[in-house]
């Protein structure tokens, strides 16, 4: 098995995912039967510089390099051999945000990225130009708000992307960008698969008085579907993901795509019916839609799969960070009684703790609030935990409850699409690191949902290995083969996963905890006022 390994890292029979996550990179090496056979990580952090979340230029091209290296030497030790080549090569990114460019490629302001809520004002206004929901994570939402300030730069702007298309750029010298991650962008013609040409005008008639020099097509990158080639990987390109030269030039790159993008690729998620929920920093779901909305919310954005069908997400940018401090806060409690605890070890046993509690969490109450949430109407957030004098406080109830508001948000959206638009979904599937205690995750989101829930065997690899899948899928795909049908009989034959079904007390105490949750939310306001 190693032998035929090596002889496909050789002759360059692999494709290559890598994925800049909120906090972390990750590279994935496939296969030719489109499995993992190494990988490569960089953890990383935004930084809030002048009340912006942003990474810096230094923290990208560093993070992107010492990704590549950890997968390099990954492959080295597997299979004493070098990496040389990869057949293909995909770039993903969380989505949104602004990464705008001059004549000469210079970045014009720092990066700003999803987590921002600065946009407000030209969220409503394109809103309702548009007719359409247009969230303030979204670039053209950036870009109206930077013209609505009067910043100087507007005018200079050659190249208007984000975050996966300007290191597609890099790579490639390509202006090029997947229509999932586009729709994040723009609001995506789902006829045409491209922006949607009426609204296009719309803008530039908007702005038209600002005798800015550019056309919005101009600063926009192309929009392209997946299994089309969006460019090959440059001797520059090359150089620059490879600090140490061996990596060639040459591999045919597909279109960038967004974290939704991939998400849905590597959970098998990308035909109608079908849905999954992504959780990490942040917590999105997806619903791919047998038809258009009856009318426009603000609680949901109208994206596409990869291949421009339409869907229905639900975003919040706020899950797993509280969760996190919290148990780094048990951490520290055990290593000063002398108890030293693998990681997973102590998340596996808090959160299945979390099993033992009420099913409504004992009449406790939390906000994982670290930014703004638009869908509850925070522009920004304080974590917030409190109970009365009576709720049961104990440590199954105390995690029940962070595992539950790190879904209540979400709930909120979801409850829209399932409730008021009766929308029918086959099958949830779960990826991210909310999910690497699986079973317990699996049973608080099927509670949510009350809906049964699936994790892949290989939701642990992510966002990487979906933008692997579709580097895979450009190079190697049959006449006439769909996406969903490479993904259907060339990965995902073996079957799903391991599913779990909702159980009626875990859903009545979650409906209970929603409840308490919504009818809590001007103590987190008065947090956010006073604190």
């Amino acid at each position: 098995m190693e032998e035929t390994i090596q002889k496909m890292i050789l002759e360059g029979k692999t494709a290559l995912g890598i994925e800049f996550g909120s906090t972390r990179i990750k590279a994935v090496l496939v296969g030719e039967d489109n499995m993992p056979i190494a990988s490569g990580k960089h953890e990383w952090e935004n930084q809030l510089v002048n009340n912006i979340w942003t990474y810096s230029m230094e923290a990208i091209m560093d993070g992107m390099q010492a990704c590549y290296a950890d997968l390099a030497k990954n492959v080295k030790e597997k299979y004493q051999t070098e990496l040389t080549q990869v057949g293909a090569l995909g770039i993903s990114a969380m989505m949104h945000g602004y990464m705008a460019f001059d004549s000469e490629g210079k970045l014009l302001v720092p990066f700003r990225t999803w987590r921002n809520t600065i946009t407000e004002e030209a969220s409503e206004k394109l809103t309702e130009l548009f007719s359409y929901h247009i969230p303030q994570r979204w670039s053209i939402a950036h870009l109206y708000q930077a013209i609505l300030n009067g910043e100087e730069h507007v005018g200079q702007i050659s190249y208007l992307t984000t975050l996966a298309g300007f290191i597609h750029w890099k790579l490639t010298g390509q202006k090029a960008m997947g229509v999932g991650e586009a729709s994040g962008m723009f609001p995506i013609d789902i006829q045409t698969k491209d922006y949607d040409e009426g609204m296009v005008q719309k803008f530039d008639a908007l702005v038209q008085e600002k005798q800015f020099g550019w056309k919005l097509r101009g600063i926009m990158p192309n929009v392209m579907l997946a299994g089309e080639c969006a460019g090959t990987l440059t001797e520059e390109g090359a150089k620059l993901l490879d600090a140490s030269g061996t990596l060639q030039a040459g591999a045919k790159v597909c279109p960038p795509e967004g974290d939704a993008g991939t998400g849905m690729t590597a959970t098998n998620s990308v035909a109608v019916r079908t849905g999954n929920i992504s959780a990490g920093t942040s917590v999105f779901a997806m619903i791919v839609l047998e038809k258009e909305l009856s009318k426009v919310y603000n609680e949901l954005d109208m994206v596409t799969t990869p291949t421009g069908n339409l869907v229905a997400m639900v975003h919040c940018n706020n899950c797993t960070s509280d969760i996190n401090a919290w148990v780094k806060l048990f951490d520290e409690f055990a290593k000063s009684i002398g108890v030293t605890l693998k990681t997973e070890e102590l998340f596996g046993l808090l959160f299945k703790k979390a099993l033992e509690g009420d099913f409504d969490c004992g009449g406790l109450l939390a906000y994982n609030y670290f930014s703004g949430e638009h869908i509850t109407g925070f522009e920004e957030g304080r974590p917030l935990f409190v109970r009365t004098p009576d709720s049961k406080m104990n440590l199954a109830n105390f995690m029940r409850v962070h595992l539950f508001t790190a879904l209540g948000a979400l709930k909120t959206g979801l409850d829209i699409l399932i409730h008021q638009e009766k929308v029918k979904v086959d099958t949830i599937l779960g990826h991210g690191g909310f999910f690497t205690q699986k079973e317990v995750a699996q049973k608080i989101v099927a509670a949510a949902m009350d809906t049964p829930v699936s994790v892949m065997k290989m939701a642990s690899e992510g966002g990487a290995w979906g933008i692997a899948l579709l580097a895979s899928y450009m190079n190697t795909k049959k006449d006439g083969e769909s996406l969903e049908s490479f993904l259907q009989d060339r990965v995902f034959a073996q079957g799903q996963g391991s599913e779990v079904a909702p159980e009626k007390e875990d859903v009545e105490g979650f409906n209970v905890f929603i409840g308490r949750y919504l009818k809590g939310l001007p103590i987190e306001r008065a947090a956010v006022e006073n604190l």
